[in-house]
């Protein structure tokens, strides 16, 4: 599970969130919607602190972590080390795909686990290889980037997010910058996910899909939310 505790985050003047609490719930698939500059994506970068937020604590399965206002900007080495745990607990995909383009399909999604987690390289291929079977592309693992359609690069990103073996994943509008015809085959491989009982949250403007998917949406609007 994922639970927010009295979140706050600023930007200069503006205020995204003041006190926010939220929890999502463990092994079902979450939708976040609203408008352009409400924060749904600011959100996912706290929840993966890829973004720092001003005060409040976050929860990601056994482990949390907070701050009180005014400490974000000098945390002290312990709480970066757990940061740094809690951050390995989640897989992010980005409406960009950034793959590398000089390294195969399979090169692109055993990168990390033998970079960061220390993987020895033939057990991080095998795995890489199941993976890309799970999300369709068992076939591409010698292609490189520049050959694969957008939606067969989306699923290589979100592979290479799940070579981590991550807890929660989070997916920031992951078709937005798809061809329409090419966006069923990324949120096919979430379904198959949510099948599975990963937790995912994901910000989409598809209301098709968080009707069809989704278990619970959260709507998003400037300083409040409502669940549906």
């Amino acid at each position: 599970m994922v639970k927010i505790e009295a979140l706050t985050k600023s930007f200069g003047s503006h205020t995204l969130f003041k006190d926010l609490a939220l929890e999502f719930p463990r092994g079902k698939l979450t939708v976040i919607m609203g408008p352009s500059g409400c924060g749904k994506s600011t959100l996912l970068r706290c929840i993966n602190f890829l973004e720092l937020f001003d005060s409040g604590t976050i929860s990601i399965g056994d482990l949390s972590v907070g701050w009180a206002e005014g400490e974000s900007s000098h945390l002290p080495p312990e709480k970066k080390v757990l940061l740094q745990k809690m951050r390995l607990k989640t897989g992010m995909v980005f409406q960009s795909f950034n793959l590398f383009p000089h390294l195969t399909v399979l090169g692109n999604v055993m990168l990390a686990p033998v970079q960061v987690k220390r993987m020895h390289a033939n057990d991080a291929a095998s795995l890489a290889r199941r993976i890309l079977e799970r999300v369709g592309l068992g076939d591409k693992i010698d292609a490189y980037p520049a050959k694969l359609s957008g939606g067969q690069q989306q699923r290589v990103a979100i592979a290479r997010s799940l070579a981590m073996q991550p807890q929660v994943m989070l997916y920031d509008e992951p078709t937005s910058q798809l061809d329409p015809r090419l966006v069923d085959e990324v949120f096919n491989v979430m379904r198959e996910l949510d099948r599975e009982g990963m937790t995912q949250i994901v910000v989409t403007h598809s209301e098709q899909f968080a009707r069809d998917t989704a278990c619970r949406v959260l709507r998003f609007e400037e300083n409040t939310f409502h669940w549906q």
